[in-house]
């Protein structure tokens, strides 16, 4: 059974260092547990999905909002899917302030990375198009 989970969470820490251990942590576990999946981050505002097994993601999830690197976890949005649609990224990174801004204009009020204030189908559309646009990077 696979699943999806999408959650936003304020960093504790934004220092582009704090950034590289989350991803760097990340892909070191993802690849055991089978969770593949893209941060995004901008204005100290995580926006991040996760794909795989539906008790790894649950665990992965646990984790995260007890990690004291995160703070204002919020689950936008999880379902079951027939497929993966970020498998290509034990996790894939977005920094938001190296795109072009039109993007973010287009999923929300203001051009910066709010989703606190959208709902989940609108932050995971907003990560398709980042995919579509190849503005996800990131190591298999």
């Amino acid at each position: 059974m696979l699943v999806r989970l999408l959650y936003a969470s304020r960093a504790v820490d934004t220092s582009p260092a704090a950034i590289e251990a989350i991803l760097t942590q990340s892909r070191q576990h993802n690849p055991g547990s089978g969770i593949t999946g893209v941060l995004c981050y901008g204005g100290g505002v995580f926006l991040q999905a996760i794909e795989g097994g539906r008790s790894a993601v649950s665990e992965l999830y646990g984790h995260i909002q007890k990690d004291s690197r995160h703070k204002d976890v919020v689950l936008l949005h999880y379902e079951e899917i027939a497929e993966r649609r970020f498998g290509g990224w034990t996790m894939g990174q977005v920094n938001l302030s190296k795109i072009n801004h039109s993007i973010l204009l287009k999923y929300s009020e203001k051009p910066e990375l709010d989703p606190y204030s959208v709902s989940g189908k609108v932050s995971f559309a907003l990560l398709e198009e980042l995919m579509a646009t190849a503005s996800i990077i990131g190591r298999a």
